[in-house]
């Protein structure tokens, strides 16, 4: 049976002796996964990025076609308004260097002959233009006829009036395409402008004192007029004056009369009784010309001007000077009045205006700003598939060597943890980067050093704990066995040094088992006031007979009145234990001083002798358990090496502090800190 056991024990290992060297699945293992996700990712990515491409270029060519259409408004504009208040383009090479600079496209200005006017390609002092322009223009300046696709963006409150808004409504549905900054001969001098601000300031002044908010703005002939909040004309015009900013000019009067000569001239010619003309003010500052006496059978009576312009309030659109909006499809001679109307005033506003010029508005290259879309073609997409699948493949690479790099130490751990599992010797795993991996190979190496030393220790422990048991079990069985046989008698001098054996033997078992309570989390405290300077002298008192026997001084000192919250007995048996400690290794003619005090709102006490020391190696070990400076087992300096961790466990449980401080050959300092409650 012996036989068969033994062979059964060699032939079968326990369960967890040998290592478990399994291969992880290659579906579970981490560079599978790694590169399954980084390929997801890259998909996903890829795919992302070109619908994001294709969305952000689609709108990006919207954008781009919303902000070319908008410049090229924006130039029209302006070049118009200086072509409306400038005659011969004076000015126009800094206007379109301006505005190529703010649009960053080529502007160029020429006759209908293309003769170039102005081009901002050739510079601020002229030169040679830049490259050939278009076969086709952009657009025609031309302020009396304005291109209303380009001029839809401006506000409706410009598009009546004089030049562009000016003029007579005769219901023929005809826009009217002069300019509203073409004023002419109606431009106000500094005099009569000054005259009629200081009218308006008045008016605005009385209406705000009337609890109306307006607000004077000077029109394109510099005739101020008001904007104002509300309905409240009547009180405008007849309580402030404000009818009063509708009275013409002289200057006014003298442009009036001169149109109106003209304009009843053509009337004459065509064989139609002239119509007279009026003049106020329109929404937008400008100039407005309306009928006061009808020509034949096209008016049944006089149309005087809008109420609201005499009282200088915001105009609405005009209302037709015929009866009826269809009245010049039955009535000819209201057409040709209005016709005879217009023409007279391009006759008269032709001096004072630019002549007509082409318009080109082009990239800096001279080629026109692209604003249709774009397709993929099939090389295109060709090539972005393949781009793409390089990608992918150049992911899934790059994944894949990153992963390997990183595998390969965690399988060294997994195998060094093996090992140490087993309890093999467990050599350093490199760790040869210094990322995730190596603090944890780092701290895995600690881990594995730190265990090899418990495991010293636990050895080291296990041969402490039996000598220390062995010692006393053997003199008390020798002197019982003694007893027995006859030999020595069962006197009472023996029965005191048996029962200082089992005292031995049972404040070792108690160390024991205060450090295992203390592990546990069961150690019990029977917290109560106490005066750490009563506590020290009742310690010093206990080991006083043993210090003198050692021939050692010892003092109990206190500074104040040092009193904690805490157990009485467990603070004694620490002070003791260092006490103890304190004895045993400081020699004859030695001291050792027990003090207490309060330091900065905390109890301080305090055990310093003046022995041997501590070196500096071995002060970090003090308080670990069954460690001994002296390695020897004697009962002068051996001890058991339990002491101070009871120490440390017992001052931890009260929420304290234990420190340590030593000089070889001068003595060692153990600090305890305490919370006063």
């Amino acid at each position: 049976m012996r036989r068969r056991a033994g062979a059964g024990e060699r032939g079968a290992r326990p369960p967890g002796d040998a290592p478990v060297r399994t291969r992880v699945p290659v579906r579970k293992s981490l560079l599978t996964r790694l590169l399954a996700v980084s390929a997801l990712v890259s998909v996903l990515s890829i795919a992302a990025t070109a619908w994001l491409a294709a969305q952000t270029t689609s709108g990006a060519i919207r954008q781009e076609q919303g902000q070319v259409l908008a410049d090229d408004a924006r130039i029209y504009d302006r070049l118009l308004g200086l072509a409306a208040g400038t005659p011969n383009w004076r000015g126009a090479g800094r206007t379109v260097r301006e505005l190529s600079q703010e649009t960053g496209r080529r502007i160029a200005l020429t006759t209908q002959d293309r003769e170039v006017i102005a081009d901002s390609a050739a510079g601020d002092k002229g030169g040679v233009p830049g490259a050939r322009l278009p076969a086709r223009a952009s657009a025609v300046v031309d302020p009396l006829a304005v291109n209303s696709t380009l001029a839809a963006g401006r506000d409706a409150d410009t598009a009546v009036g004089l030049g562009g808004d000016a003029g007579i409504d005769t219901g023929t549905g005809a826009v009217d395409r002069i300019d509203p900054r073409a004023v002419g001969p109606f431009r106000l001098p500094a005099n009569e402008r000054a005259d009629l601000r200081a009218l308006a300031e008045k008016v605005v002044g009385c209406a705000q004192d009337a609890g109306t908010t307006v607000k004077s703005v000077e029109g394109p002939s510099g005739r101020p007029y008001l904007e104002m909040a509300g309905e409240n004309s009547e009180f405008m015009e007849y309580r402030c004056g404000a009818i009063a900013l509708n009275e013409p000019t002289a200057t006014e009067r003298k442009a009036l009369d001169k149109v109106s000569k003209l304009a009843g001239a053509c009337m004459r010619r065509k064989g139609t009784k002239p119509v007279k003309l009026g003049l106020t003010v329109s929404r937008g500052g400008s100039p407005w010309l309306y009928a006061t006496e009808p020509s034949r059978g096209s008016v049944k009576s006089p149309v005087g001007p809008p109420k609201e312009a005499a009282a200088g309030g915001v105009v609405p659109a005009p209302a037709p000077s015929v009866t009826g909006p269809d009245s010049a499809a039955h009535d000819p001679v209201a057409a040709l009045a209005a016709n005879c109307v217009d023409s007279a005033r391009r006759e008269q506003l032709g001096p004072y205006v630019s002549s007509p010029a082409l318009l080109f508005i082009t990239s800096p290259d001279g080629s026109r700003p692209s604003a249709s879309g774009f397709r993929l073609s099939g090389a295109n997409t060709t090539r972005l598939v393949g781009l793409a699948a390089a990608v992918l493949a150049l992911t899934v690479a790059v994944t894949a060597f990153a992963a390997t790099r990183l595998t390969r130490p965690l399988r060294a751990l997994t195998m060094a943890t093996q090992r140490m599992k087993t309890g093999e010797a467990t050599e350093p795993v490199p760790a040869r980067s210094a990322g995730e991996i190596s603090q944890l190979a780092a701290a895995f190496n600690d881990m594995a050093a730190h265990r090899k030393a418990l495991e010293e220790q636990r050895k080291a422990m296990v041969s402490d704990v039996a000598h220390e048991l062995r010692t006393p079990l053997s003199n008390i069985r020798g002197w019982l066995e003694a007893a027995e046989d006859g030999v020595v008698a069962t006197d009472p001098e023996l029965v005191t040094s048996l029962l200082e054996e089992a005292l031995l033997l049972q404040h070792i078992v108690n160390d024991l088992q205060d450090l295992a309570a203390a592990d546990a989390g069961t150690l019990r405290l029977h917290r109560e006031p106490a005066c750490a300077a009563d506590l020290a002298e009742q310690v010093v008192a206990a080991h006083q007979a043993r210090a003198d026997a050692a021939g050692v001084r010892l003092l109990a000192r206190a500074e104040g009145d040092p009193w904690l919250t805490a157990d009485p007995l467990r603070l004694r048996q620490a002070i003791g234990n260092l006490v103890s400690n304190a004895v045993r290794h400081t020699p004859a003619g030695g001291s050792v001083t027990v003090t207490s005090r309060v330091v900065s709102g905390r109890v301080a006490i305090e055990v310093a002798d003046t022995g041997t020391g501590i070196s500096a190696a071995d002060l970090p070990h003090v308080f670990d358990r069954f460690w001994r400076a002296d390695k020897s087992r004697t009962r002068a300096t051996g001890g058991s090496g339990l002491g101070l961790a009871i120490v440390r466990d017992l001052v931890r449980a009260h929420g304290g502090t234990v420190s340590a401080a030593s000089t070889p050959g001068r003595g060692t300092t153990f600090t305890l800190h305490f919370p006063i409650t």
